[in-house]
């Protein structure tokens, strides 16, 4: 079996091109070291190895089912998240008089990153119930936080997000599902969610749902949404698991992957009352709800990459495994054949899939250290990092999940017949990764983020921030052997977004927003093009730096970092022209479409 995550490029990306090792020096991370870092990722890696990557090819084959009243999964997604439960990694985030270690979110990150390479399904219920119990964290109050997060932080309870409507998939403005106040204080909850990702099983005591709902005689829109709790048992006063909330499984989807992870239609009110508790303000459910969005979505586009990671290395392992065919410049038929790796076009799409995963992989280390810095760095900086991650999210969930399927598309086509069958995992990998482009955010809600919200909030400023701190990546990096088309790409591809962008908001007000958004996809397709060259410069100026002195697999190591951001620089930055012109002319080819004419 291929190795599902490249441990040495892990540690290239946190200590040589980011500098986790300087985290300790903070008073919140003053017990930590490199040494407990590398202990808990190597906890992670173990974990993943023998618990998750094991059955992930039986939970694909094998989805949820129902069996009398009841959602079946394989036995091993059991001893899955009782593992990751007994690592302690469901709090380890967290402050340690919640029982957490307080790690760096960008440690955290690196730690998903091993179970999402090796089981991406299965470990979407311990993220889920991360994320809830993040945002119960920030918003729920003290008597609320003792009753519902502290059981998802020991792992007992799982937790979910339940925004969708089987009316209102992304249109969350337009739900129905409703609160009614009750006389002591809390609410019935009625309606009905879709979409909800691990909604309904027998994994843990007890499920915690976020339900988006309207309060009876709210406004409509957004404004009236609130959020709250709504747990699958209702609890007890001693804290214990009591009678049915009367949450209501309606029926299980059945997706093309992804297919370790329940996904559900939930009726909420169904045969009884079912009971919620109002977490935070009335009327703020949504801006709650984006904050943990914000975090998934950074999560998905983890998820992506190490998708698209994981089949890059079991297509790399195959193609230097297999022997096909002899070089152009060898007419000799008697010769013995080579390795498809020794075949320019095999090559071609190894690199492909080297710059797109390892650039992925850059970007959503990057976006979580910057959480770090927000969290607990200089509070003079605090403003600027929190527009930049603004600005980055939508490209750190979008651009992954998109350029993960092209690489998982090419690590088929480099395997040939064998990659399209269930004997390698790479099929599999693809199936799961489909998912990506649309959960938490379609390509073109990022894409109407960015051009709408994003680039011209607070007056530009996120752009200004990036552009800044490119230029200075470009400054230092200045001289260095073998960075120099990657630099030059970079600056052409500044060049040519900061003109565009600069084009077409200044005619927003002329344009109108429906033409204005017509094209902000190529917005989204441009800055994340351009990003994840920023991505590649610095990691080809760290590996610059350190190849001098290195030696055997690490002199390999630099050179192979140095050739994917040429290949990066070459094959994959000049694109960014064709969507530069493309919005900067607002062109109204989409706009003007009309249904009929279909």
């Amino acid at each position: 079996m291929a190795p599902f995550l490249s441990k040495r490029d892990l540690q290239f990306q946190l200590y040589e091109v980011l500098d986790t090792a300087s985290l300790p020096h903070r008073p919140r991370f003053a017990e930590h070291s490199r040494e407990v870092y590398d202990d808990v990722l190597a906890l992670a890696y173990n974990v993943a190895d023998k618990y998750f990557a094991n059955h992930a090819r039986e939970a694909d084959l094998n989805e949820p089912h129902v069996v009398d009243g009841k959602v079946q999964l394989v036995p091993a997604v059991q001893t899955a998240v009782n593992a990751f439960r007994d690592a302690g990694f469901f709090s380890a985030h967290h402050d340690e008089k919640l029982g957490g270690l307080q790690l760096p979110w960008v440690v955290l990150q690196a730690v998903q990153a091993n179970f999402q390479a090796a089981n991406v399904g299965s470990s979407g219920y311990a993220f889920l119930t991360i994320g809830n119990a993040n945002l119960q964290r920030e918003f729920a109050s003290e008597a609320q936080q003792a009753k519902y997060m502290m059981p998802l932080l020991e792992g007992r309870w799982f937790g979910t997000m339940a925004l969708s409507e089987p009316h209102a998939g992304s249109g969350l403005a337009d739900i129905t599902t409703s609160a009614t106040l009750r006389e002591d204080g809390s609410y019935n909850i009625s309606g009905s969610k879709m979409w909800i990702s691990g909604g309904e099983h027998e994994l843990s005591e007890n499920i915690v749902h976020l339900v988006l709902a309207r309060i009876k005689g709210a406004p409509a829109g957004v404004k009236g949404i609130s959020l709250f709790i709504v747990p699958r048992y209702r609890v007890n006063e001693d804290g214990s698991t009591g009678e049915s909330n009367n949450v209501v499984l309606a029926g299980l989807n059945h997706k093309m992957g992804y297919r370790g992870t329940t996904n559900t239609l939930l009726n909420f009110g169904e045969g009884g009352e079912t009971v919620g508790e109002l977490l935070g303000e009335a009327g703020r459910g949504l801006a709650y709800m984006f904050r943990m969005m914000n975090e998934a979505r950074i999560g998905v586009g983890m998820g992506a990459v190490m998708l698209g990671y994981a089949g890059y290395l079991a297509s790399l392992e195959y193609a230097r495994e297999r022997k096909q065919g002899r070089h152009a410049s060898n007419k000799d038929p008697q010769s013995g054949m080579v390795a498809i790796i020794d075949h320019a076009d095999v090559k071609r799409l190894l690199l492909r899939q080297k710059s797109f995963v390892e650039g992925g992989l850059a970007l959503g280390l990057y976006a979580s250290a910057l959480v770090d810095e927000i969290q607990t760095g200089p509070e003079a900086e605090k403003p600027d990092n929190e527009l930049l991650l603004d600005l980055l999210t939508p490209i750190v969930k979008s651009w992954p999940s998109k350029y993960s399927q092209e690489a998982l598309s090419d690590a088929i086509q480099v395997m040939g017949g064998a990659g399209y069958t269930r004997d390698y995992p790479v099929e599999m990998y693809y199936r799961d990764n489909r998912l990506n482009p649309i959960h938490e955010g379609t390509e073109g809600i990022q894409g109407n983020d960015l051009l709408g919200r994003k680039l011209g909030q607070a007056g530009g400023r996120g752009l200004q921030v990036l552009i800044a701190k490119m230029q200075v990546d470009l400054q230092t990096s200045g001289g260095l052997d073998g960075v120099a088309e990657i630099r030059a790409a970079l600056q052409t591809a500044m060049q040519e977004c900061g003109a565009a962008f600069g084009k077409i908001l200044k005619r927003a007000a002329e344009l109108g927003p429906d033409l204005f958004l017509a094209n902000a996809n190529s917005a989204l397709e441009a800055l994340g093009h351009t990003v994840i060259g920023w991505m590649w410069l610095r990691q080809a100026a760290a590996a610059a730096k350190a190849l001098p002195n290195a030696k055997g697999d690490d002199s390999d190591f630099y050179r192979g970092k140095l050739q994917a951001a040429k290949f990066f620089a070459v094959y994959e930055l000049p694109k960014i022209k064709f969507h530069t012109d493309l919005l900067a002319s607002a062109d109204p080819t989409t706009h003007d479409m009309q249904s009929a004419w279909f």
